[in-house]
């Protein structure tokens, strides 16, 4: 079973700064794009940025200049790091493998919690 861990959220005010990480196996990390989802309270899970194998990256419109995704595919790790932080930007963040615009790959994580307080 593929295991997706996340990590380094936290409680920021607003305007600051976060940097999520999320380590995946190896095997499936190299030639897939990534993902990183956000999950506001009461809200659906939202894909909010994807990068490429060849390091192509896409954002939704709320978060691009402010989000921004890399990987390490040494470390078999993907990035966000999250600057100009908004009230709105909070939720349970998660790292998938994303197939077309509303499915993923593997089971989810447990996720990061990012509180951005007003």
């Amino acid at each position: 079973q593929v295991q997706l861990v996340e990590s380094g959220g936290g409680l920021v005010q607003a305007g600051g700064s976060l940097s999520l990480s999320c380590a995946a196996p190896a095997t499936i990390f190299s030639t897939n794009t990534m993902g990183w989802y956000q999950q506001a309270p009461g809200k659906q899970r939202e894909l909010v940025a994807t990068i490429t194998s060849g390091d192509t990256t896409h954002y939704v419109d709320s978060v691009k200049g402010r989000f921004t995704i890399a990987r390490d595919n040494a470390k078999s790790t993907v990035y966000l790091h999250m600057n100009s932080l908004k009230p709105e930007d909070t939720g349970v963040y998660y790292c998938n493998v994303p197939v077309g615009s509303r499915f993923v790959r593997y089971g989810w994580g447990q996720g990061t919690q990012v509180t951005v307080s007003s």
